[in-house]
């Protein structure tokens, strides 16, 4: 793992800070079970991250590391459930949020497909959940790519078979404290090295050492910006936080929000983050405690490889306008307020920080963690699926809904395009938003005025 996947890793200690990822599909019909048990037992050979297990490292002075499990088993990652031909959209999204909570067996990889069969008017659902150490939204959607089809019939993917080194990992505590070793050595190096470099630097140019003065001042400020919270959420309402979630969706045309966009000179992205605050300040107006501010988590993408597992981004924090009543004033001022934090010098700096987190008792790193945490108000993330038709085991993926990890906020908005439309899905911690309905509502209204705009 990267510094960071083995922080949400030991942050975890803690279950309100669970990094578990989904994504629930909505499909026209049953998928064979047969094809999609032969089709995923295919894609866990591609990606040999879905039949490794996490295996830790001695003393925690390292990242954990990956290992083959020598007991893999499609069948405990792959299940089948009915709901007898009755079920209801309620019942689904019940379902699924109880399955999202679920702690993974850390003995096992970390992932699960459930077929969730017998919903109203013959469709049928599955979920995905993964733990996000595995891969991020985007390498997700490109997971995807091995399992999915782009018509209904299409040809078997043919066989292929392991590579020769990967062999099952057997662990020793020798091996164990040579990786933990090595891994110190590795980042002293480092460190030293930059050291040198600098040094040298600073004797042939010095008008660098003031250069590189000034650069880590503004990291220094940047820094301070991004990890700078209160003792509470922004939120008057939004203070208490459970094990409690809701979750639910809504959809919202894709191309009314390009227009949108277009004709007010900002991002999609701007857009969507617009309306979860939109309908955050309408939420609390509603309530008769409004907010001027709150404050937003979304994650920036940094991904510019092709590769599908690891992570690839760096966590950001925004305030945003809850004040703003105004659709076209809150979008200018929205995109004001991304472009400052997209332009944190620290914003990229996450790994860094989280190598030297690690090395504190996992006590304090959940504590302190959750402290942090707790103070965000919403996150929001956004992900770039499929304009087309496709197909899983031979049905039709109507919609796709993504279920993001709530991390200690309120809730977490994280919308999908896909087939024309914005699929939006929100997950609730109901100690806080004490009206789950209400919230949907107050979401589904603000993306409505937006698109009056």
């Amino acid at each position: 793992m990267t510094d960071f996947e083995a922080l949400m890793w030991n942050l975890e200690k803690d279950p309100r800070l669970s990094s578990n990822i989904a994504n629930i599909s909505i499909l026209d019909r049953a998928p064979d079970m047969v094809r999609m048990r032969a089709t995923l037992e295919r894609a866990a050979i591609v990606f040999p991250r879905l039949r490794q297990r996490v295996a830790p490292v001695f003393g925690r002075l390292a990242p954990p590391m990956w290992e083959i499990d020598p007991n893999f088993d499609i069948d405990h990652h792959l299940k089948y459930i009915s709901l007898g031909g009755r079920g209801s959209t309620k019942e689904l999204y019940r379902l699924a949020t109880s399955m999202f909570m679920d702690p993974f067996d850390r003995r096992r990889p970390l992932w699960e497909f459930v077929v969730i069969d017998g919903l109203r008017g013959g469709k049928a659902a599955m979920l995905q959940r993964l733990h996000h150490t595995i891969t991020d939204g985007q390498g997700g959607l490109r997971l995807s790519l091995e399992f999915i089809d782009f018509e209904r019939d299409a040809p078997q993917r043919p066989p292929v078979a392991p590579t020769d080194d990967e062999a099952p990992v057997q662990g020793s505590l020798l091996g164990s404290v040579s990786d933990a070793v090595t891994h110190v050595a590795r980042r002293q190096l480092g460190v030293a090295r930059r050291a040198a470099e600098n040094t040298v630097e600073a004797v042939v140019h010095p008008s660098s050492v003031i250069d590189a003065s000034n650069s880590a001042v503004q990291m220094a400020r940047s820094t301070v910006r991004q990890v700078q919270v209160g003792d509470a959420p922004m939120s008057p309402l939004w203070t208490k936080r459970s094990l409690s979630r809701a979750f639910s969706t809504l959809d919202v045309p894709l191309a009314g929000a390009i227009e949108v966009s277009k004709r007010n000179g900002v991002s999609v992205n701007d857009f969507f983050v617009a309306g979860a605050t939109l309908a955050s300040g309408n939420y609390h107006r509603q309530m008769g405690s409004p907010a001027e501010q709150l404050r937003m988590a979304m994650p920036i993408s940094q991904r510019a490889d092709r590769n599908i597992g690891g992570n690839v981004f760096s966590p950001s924090q925004s305030i945003v306008p809850a004040a703003t009543l105004d659709p076209g004033s809150l979008l200018a001022e929205v995109h004001d307020v991304l472009d400052r934090t997209k332009s944190e010098p620290a914003v990229g700096a996450a790994n860094m920080l989280a190598g030297f987190i690690n090395l504190l008792p996992t006590s304090m790193v959940a504590r302190t963690g959750f402290r942090f945490a707790s103070t965000i108000d919403f996150v929001t993330s956004n992900l770039r699926a499929a304009p087309m038709d496709t197909f899983i085991a031979g049905a039709l993926m109507e919609s796709n809904y993504p279920m993001g990890p709530l991390a200690g906020s309120a809730f977490n908005l994280t919308t999908m395009s896909f087939r024309g439309n914005l699929n939006m899905g929100v997950v609730m911690d109901t100690a806080a938003i004490e009206e789950p309905d209400r919230l949907v509502s107050c979401l589904k209204a603000a993306y409505k005025a937006l698109l009056a705009t």
